[in-house]
């Protein structure tokens, strides 16, 4: 029996229907982005969510016959672990555990045959700044109470001591007067150039360790590495961070790029270090002064709304640019627990930050992917990625700061157990010169694990207001 003709009806009516259905589609996508009440808590776990769920859609560590803790070309190993402190900090904010175990199996495949995030498939790119944003996450576990791992696994605690001692042995003297090199092993390019964010970070974990321990050691270290970094010149007398500087002229080259994880880093070590030493005058100023100076990362209109300046009004960010903003929002919100006078001043930016941020999720088919250009607003800016997702959670989260505790301490509830000597035996590259590589160099940080594990209790604690 032959198909039944359409009516004359049928035919001109399907056209229609189909502008009908694409008018609709038009109008959903103008009509979508996160929504985000900033004084509504829910409001702002829904939008944090959706935002972490839209990051791990780019991570693939999860499925059969992948890597845990490895996010996919084009992006470097270092970034998952800012990933993981991400959904770390995702935890903290809205107690949503749905993704504690990724986080978890990720963080502990990846921490390499010595428990000191240095892993063997990740030679030709680990540096300094890379093992140190692994470590910087686990110390975030630690201070978040997040769910210690098995007895029979590395803790926490553990693995951020062993970042800290692996990267203090590396402390070279022989050029520029101290710092880490950005570069671990000598085969990689950069190993001659001492970078702002590796001594950032090393600073920034030196100072963490030290509130949480009580362990001068750690603010000794801390110290030493805030005043290398004004000494070389990669801290200007007015508290802006410069990238780096090459060893071969003897870091007299400053490359006076500015990003915004620099300036966040030594944020937070500073106030943590405001925190030890019970608020003295001297971490209180050089808070305050670096929290000045960020205002060069804010736009005039819309007042208060972070931008990278470095690249984001050029259209020249690359892949881990994109992600730079999550940290200083990240950094900024935890200084509010280290010096809680500074909350007024970090929110008014944090908040601002946000709605922008929210309104600049409105991308892909779902219509809430995130660009990086909050200033635009809902003008969505094309772009996409784990750095984009990264740093619009990162703000979103940071509005519920004030409704969370204080990160804990070993005297105020920490129940990550620690390894002073973790890391102690070192790791260096067996082709560098062992004239470089001297025999007091190890000694010495023999003698550092020790005074670690034997030195008198400081004075961290918590200020709240």
């Amino acid at each position: 029996m032959p198909a039944p003709t359409p009516s004359n009806h049928q035919r001109t009516s399907r056209p229609w229907l189909s502008c009908i259905a694409l008018v609709l589609l038009l109008i959903a996508k103008i009509c979508t982005s996160l929504k985000l009440d900033l004084d509504d808590p829910e409001s702002i776990k829904a939008a944090a969510g959706q935002a972490a769920y839209d990051m791990l859609k780019y991570y693939d560590g999860n499925q059969t016959g992948r890597i845990p803790g490895n996010l996919p070309d084009p992006y470097y190993w270092w970034e998952c672990g800012a990933m993981f402190g991400s959904l770390l900090d995702y935890y903290y904010y809205t107690g949503d555990d749905q993704y504690n175990e990724l986080v978890t199996e990720g963080l502990l495949f990846q921490v390499g045959p010595s428990n000191d995030y240095m892993t063997p498939n990740q030679t030709k790119t680990t540096g300094n700044d890379d093992q140190g944003f692994w470590g910087m996450a686990v110390m975030s576990a630690a201070e978040q109470k997040f769910p210690n791992p098995p007895e029979d696994k590395p803790q926490w605690l553990a693995l951020a001591q062993a970042v800290f001692n692996t990267q203090a042995l590396r402390w070279d003297t022989q050029f520029c007067g101290g710092g880490l090199r950005w570069q671990v092993f000598t085969f990689n390019t950069g190993y001659d150039y001492k970078n702002t964010i590796s001594n950032g970070v090393f600073f920034n974990l030196a100072a963490r360790l030290a509130k949480y321990t009580g362990n001068q050691t750690y603010a000794d270290w801390a110290e030493k590495a805030w005043d290398w970094t004004a000494d070389v010149g990669l801290m200007s007398p007015e508290y802006h961070f410069f990238d780096g500087a090459h060893t071969t002229l003897n870091c007299n080259d400053t490359n006076r790029q500015q990003w915004t994880y620099n300036a966040g880093v030594y944020l937070l070590g500073a106030a943590n270090m405001y925190n030890f030493t019970d608020g003295s005058d001297k971490w209180r100023k050089r808070v305050d002064n670096i929290f000045n100076q960020t205002s060069m990362f804010y736009s005039p209109s819309p007042p208060n709304v972070m931008v990278e300046v470095a690249c984001e009004p050029y259209g020249t960010c690359d892949t881990d640019n994109f992600s730079f903003k999550a940290y200083l929002a990240r950094w900024m919100a935890a200084t509010t627990k280290m010096a809680p006078y500074t909350y007024d001043k970090i929110m008014e930016k944090i908040r601002a930050s946000a709605a922008a941020a929210a309104l600049q999720c409105s991308g892909g088919a779902s219509g809430t992917l995130c660009g990086i250009k909050w200033s635009d607003g809902a003008k969505y800016d094309g772009t996409t990625g784990v750095g984009q997702q990264m740093s619009a959670l990162e703000v979103i989260q940071s509005l519920l700061i004030s409704r969370v505790s204080a990160p804990v301490t070993e005297k105020t509830g920490g129940t990550s157990k620690g390894d002073p000597s973790a890391g102690s035996g070192g790791t260096f590259d067996p082709t560098l010169p062992q004239d470089t590589i001297q025999k007091r160099d190890r000694v010495g940080a023999g003698l550092l694990t020790t005074l670690v594990l034997v030195s008198g209790f400081g004075s961290a604690w918590w200020m709240i207001s």
